[in-house]
């Protein structure tokens, strides 16, 4: 196939891209370099499957010959507001990716007859009342809360696609991805596992906001990676949950991260706003996941971390 992905530059992005070159299709990527990085599809530039070009896809695409597929990664993603590249600082930017930019990407696969998948998310449930979360859960979203650019943008995503799906006949499909994490993350992308990592890797203590009752699932990229090709090549229309169904606290999981790294530096807990505007309990409920793609994740936390950590060291300088 001839695959395009938006986002390519960015973590998840880079890594679907890395496996649809491997099982042998040609890839274009998108990307504006807003928050992706040239560092993580560097090794691919001299593959003559892959072709790059820097474009923000909320402006107009144009492609030359035949797309078979179209797979929407392209947004911000890191909560951190701490972070130029949160989506907390580029709102308007956010919001234009999840609008525009699937209006544009959905028109590509319209004008192809091509596949489409979007790269949706766990927070258009927002800090959610059922547990764990279902597909059929419409969500406990703020829309003018201090998350909401990321949120509603992811919403509105899905509704377009699906009228897409239902006036054109685009042969959609809806992933909600919940957290992933491996190499390439952004370290200050202000999510658990990239500050306790990037804390323990220092011999720091793990901050921990709020009780750190919260609870996450952590899945790891390979894994989730391959969830997302199964269902670009399932005949499933409707949003599919991809996640890690394992859920930890988050104190559990600072736990984890010294033991597994051997800091002994402990936890500090700080008390902090962002605590309650957080969602205080993710975990999804894979159970279509598993009828309708036959997958779940298989890499363990404990594995999936010491796949990580070296490039945390690397990032961080240390030997």
């Amino acid at each position: 196939m001839r695959i395009l992905v938006t986002g390519a530059a960015g973590f998840l992005g880079s890594h679907l891209c890395d496996r649809l070159l491997a099982e042998g299709h040609e890839v274009i990527g998108l990307d504006n370099f807003i928050t992706g990085s040239q560092d993580n599809i560097a090794h691919l530039m001299g593959n003559d499957r892959f072709t790059f070009y820097r474009h923000d896809v909320s402006n107009y695409i144009f492609l030359p010959g035949k797309i078979d597929a179209v797979l929407h990664f392209a947004s911000p993603a890191s909560p951190n507001p701490q972070s130029p590249l949160a989506y907390f600082n580029l709102p308007i930017q956010t919001m234009k990716a999840g609008a525009l930019g699937t209006h544009n990407s959905l028109g590509v696969a319209k004008a192809h007859g091509a596949r489409f998948l979007l790269a949706s998310t766990s927070e258009i449930y927002g800090d959610p009342q059922v547990h764990p979360q279902v597909e059929t859960y419409a969500g406990n979203v703020d829309p003018i809360g201090p998350r909401a650019v990321y949120d509603e943008a992811k919403r509105f995503a899905e509704s377009l696609t699906m009228a897409y799906h239902r006036q054109h006949d685009v042969d959609t499909r809806i992933a909600r991805i919940f957290n992933t994490y491996g190499p390439r993350m952004d370290l200050e992308d202000g999510r658990a596992l990239p500050n306790f990592l990037k804390q323990a890797l220092l011999r720091q203590s793990l901050t921990v906001y709020g009780n750190g009752q919260q609870t996450r699932s952590f899945c790891y990229v390979d894994d989730l990676i391959d969830g997302i090709v199964r269902l670009l090549m399932s005949e499933e229309h409707l949003p599919v949950n991809i996640g890690n169904p394992t859920e930890m606290t988050l104190v559990q999981f600072a736990e984890a991260i010294n033991t597994i790294t051997g800091n002994e530096a402990g936890t500090t807990f700080v008390p902090d706003a962002r605590s309650a505007r957080d969602p205080q309990r993710r975990q999804p409920d894979i159970t279509r996941a598993r009828q309708i793609l036959g997958w779940e994740p298989k890499v363990s936390l404990e594995q999936g971390l010491r796949n990580t950590i070296p490039y945390f060291k690397q990032k961080l300088g240390i030997a």
